[in-house]
């Protein structure tokens, strides 16, 4: 049993009924509907379909919306734009386009300060790198550019704008539609793009209040830009959790730094003991080809070293030919890597609540598990929040979760390692024991297993651990 959850994106080769039970077959955890390409009719015939199955105990997958959010694009266009290296091409605004007057070709983008926060010899990355630009003169309405590469641009292409600090709204009346949306299907996780800053997810929340949206969904926020890094302790502070998204964030980077970069979020997301996700292209030759390629393999192995809660499928299940197995080949090279991992308990390092000796009686439970050699940790949570702290030290033996609400359930299927159970609330000893007789009906426990339980007692408005150490 892998120790790494995998979220994977539904779309049209996944929105069947069999072949999400098929993905959760395969190891699938989470499902991510991308609001890129929203349209509410058909996400909530798929959001239903994964109801029912959770409903029916086929499945327990948790549900992700993926917000679209503030971003730059070229206008939509009816011919293909073919650009040549070293061409000289104008750039200009929606606003601005019948102020600019050429005879050269013309890039439309729907950024109004493009031309006000550009200067000469800025660059300008357009359809994520495939074409980039250098500013060489600047008028009143346009920018004058010279392309660096051969380039054929379409409609709606994505524009980058490196180490420029942008003045774009932050919550559009479309996201908010969105996020109303998100809410009445009372989605598990909402992942924020494009976050810049610490104050960005604070009026995230703070429209959340508004609409009633229920406390329990978790803000996970989107490292997608060079602002987003330069906050990224705060953002981290502020966040449930941390997505690497490296599509975008490698537009704003140099790219022999993203692997540095991801290393560095990784250390400070575990440290925080906040769960994390690398996200984007780690198999993208499934989309078409039935096997990967060797640096995807160890893609997802250094994924795995870096202890990330996640790791995530986008086109590879929502499109194309071997969504099933490329979930497959995630889960095994995951599982594969972990085996040969031996976890140490040094990585959380804040302080729960500014609580040190809540923090210590947590890891010395994980601890005292590995010294006594353990099987397992039982973990009893009215809140997910010992579960969480549990995982956040990333345990060797399995941890079972067992709580009485499928909210909590749900918010904990993107936390690493664990794997959560649904059970009546009852006395501590009658908890403990359907605990222990379930494990055994699945052959996960057996007699003279050694087994340490934690129960978290809500005291004062804190939760106290409890812990137990148990020989079947």
């Amino acid at each position: 049993m892998k120790k790494t959850k995998i979220i994977a994106t539904l779309w049209p080769a996944t929105d069947t009924k069999d072949k999400i039970k098929a993905l959760y077959e395969a190891w699938v955890n989470v499902v991510r509907f991308n609001y890129s390409h929203t349209n509410y009719e058909y996400f909530t015939w798929i959001i239903n379909i994964v109801k029912q199955l959770n409903n029916s105990w086929e499945t327990n997958l948790g549900i992700m919306a993926d917000t679209k959010w503030p971003e730059i694009r070229t206008k939509k266009i009816e011919e293909k734009i073919v650009i040549s290296k070293d061409e000289i091409i104008y750039l200009t605004t929606l606003n601005l386009e019948e102020k600019t007057k050429t005879d050269r070709q013309k890039i439309v983008c729907d950024y109004e300060y493009i031309v006000s926060d550009l200067n000469i010899w800025d660059t300008i990355d357009i359809d994520t790198w495939l074409l980039k630009v250098k500013v060489i003169e600047k008028y009143e309405f346009s920018l004058t550019c010279q392309a660096l590469n051969n380039h054929v641009i379409w409609s709606k292409r994505h524009l980058n704008l490196p180490w420029v600090k942008l003045k774009l709204p932050w919550v559009t009346q479309n996201d908010k539609e969105d996020l109303k949306f998100a809410v009445s299907m009372w989605v598990n996780f909402i992942a924020m793009s494009f976050v810049r800053n610490r104050e960005n997810i604070l009026e995230m929340k703070e429209f959340l209040k508004e609409i009633n949206a229920p406390r329990w969904i978790q803000i996970i926020s989107k490292i997608e830009n060079k602002e987003a890094l330069d906050n990224i302790d705060q953002i981290i502070d502020e966040s449930h959790g941390i997505m690497i998204a490296r599509w975008d964030l490698w537009a704003e980077v140099a790219f022999e730094t993203l692997p540095i970069i991801q290393r560095e979020i990784a250390t400070k997301c575990k440290k925080e003991g906040k769960f994390f996700i690398v996200a984007t292209q780690m198999l993208e030759t499934m989309i078409t080809n039935p096997i990967p390629t060797r640096a995807e393999i160890t893609d997802i192995f250094n994924a795995a070293m870096q202890k990330a809660d996640c790791t995530m499928l986008s086109w590879e299940t929502a499109a194309w030919n071997y969504p099933i197995e490329a979930v497959k080949t995630m889960s095994n090279v995951l599982e594969y890597t972990e085996s040969q991992i031996k976890y140490k308990h040094d990585y959380f390092e804040k302080n729960i609540w500014n609580d040190e000796d809540l923090k210590m009686i947590i890891k010395n439970a994980v601890i005292t598990a590995e010294n006594i050699d353990a099987k397992n940790i039982i973990i009893f949570t009215n809140s997910g929040f010992m579960a969480k702290a549990v995982a956040a030290f990333r345990p060797n033996m399995h941890v079972f979760a067992f709580t009485y609400d499928d909210k909590i359930r749900k918010k904990m299927t993107i936390l690493f390692w664990l794997k959560t159970f649904l059970i009546e609330k009852s006395s501590n000893d009658k908890n403990l024991e359907i605990a222990i007789n379930t494990l055994q009906d699945k052959k996960l426990l057996k007699t003279w297993d050694k087994i340490v339980t934690i129960y978290d007692i809500e005291k004062n408005g804190k939760f106290i651990p409890s812990i137990q150490i148990i020989t079947i």
